[in-house]
């Protein structure tokens, strides 16, 4: 059993239930990403479900220097900021440098490592220093047991608020694949473990100048994910997929979240 970690209220790990991180790729306006965060947080509050919100403030690693990046780290965090304090909700999000992690970690209730970052030890400690919990993507090229060492470094920041996420290996050129075995790999690290389920169907570099996906397979691989064991599950959503301004073609629609979330939640107490 994986310990409890407290994500601004939202409680993960442990004995805790099935916990949901869920929310936009990008904040692509503050009008669109309250419209969202609002439908999250109001079937939250009806599916009593414990969720953290998600959106990315800067997308630092598009494919194309043309794409569409975020509104910025200061009017992001604002965005985020507002989310919090008027839905009520904890926030997390992801940050690219130590600058970063130290001005994020005094707005949001969850830092995020991402998966092509997670072995930065400048920006690990940083996150860590902030004493917010921090959640590491693990990199698609490193093997799970390989994450002992990224733990490690967090670890000796003297903060043990940590979770660890699984977002696909890289497998072949431009494809991901989901080995389940991760999953468990992890957990025997003794942190609760997250299961990426969007970012898992991605084809990276798949469109050419942007990343490509399979997003019809993801609420497929959250149920297989929940079976075998996690403590929660990662899901970005978008009232619009096909008007999304990154990710389009991984993003669960707003409209199924419902029914999925009731399938995960079922499965998780089958097996719990």
């Amino acid at each position: 059993m994986t310990t409890t970690v407290n994500m601004g209220g939202v409680k993960i790990g442990g004995k805790a239930p099935l916990a949901l991180i869920a929310g936009p790729c990008v904040i692509e306006s503050r009008s669109k990403c309250l419209a969202l965060a609002k439908r999250l947080a109001a079937l939250a509050r009806a599916e009593n479900i414990p969720l953290v919100f998600k959106a990315s403030y800067d997308k630092a690693n598009r494919s194309s220097h043309t794409a569409y990046r975020g509104p910025g780290l200061e009017a992001g965090l604002d965005v985020l900021a507002e989310v919090r304090e008027t839905l009520k909700v904890p926030v997390l999000t992801d940050v690219h440098t130590p600058a970063e992690a130290t001005r994020a970690g005094a707005v949001v209730d969850v830092i995020q490592i991402p998966a092509f970052l997670c072995r930065q030890t400048d920006l690990l400690l940083a996150a860590g220093e902030t004493g917010k919990p921090v959640n590491v993507k693990k990199g698609q090229f490193l093997a799970p047991w390989d994450m002992k060492n990224v733990v490690a470094k967090v670890e000796s920041t003297g903060n043990r608020a940590i979770i660890l996420t699984e977002r696909g290996s890289s497998f072949g050129y431009n494809n991901l694949v989901a080995d389940m075995r991760s999953l468990l790999e992890m957990v025997a690290l003794g942190y609760p473990v997250v299961f990426d389920a969007t970012h898992s169907v991605q084809r990276p570099g798949g469109g050419g100048s942007y990343t490509a996906g399979d997003g019809k397979w993801a609420p497929h691989l959250a149920r297989a994910a929940v079976a075998t064991g996690c403590d929660g599950v990662f899901i970005e959503t978008h009232l619009n997929p096909a008007e999304a301004l990154s990710d389009k073609e991984n993003a669960v629609p707003f409209t199924r979240m419902k029914t999925l979330w009731r399938q995960l939640r079922g499965i998780d107490e089958l097996v719990g």
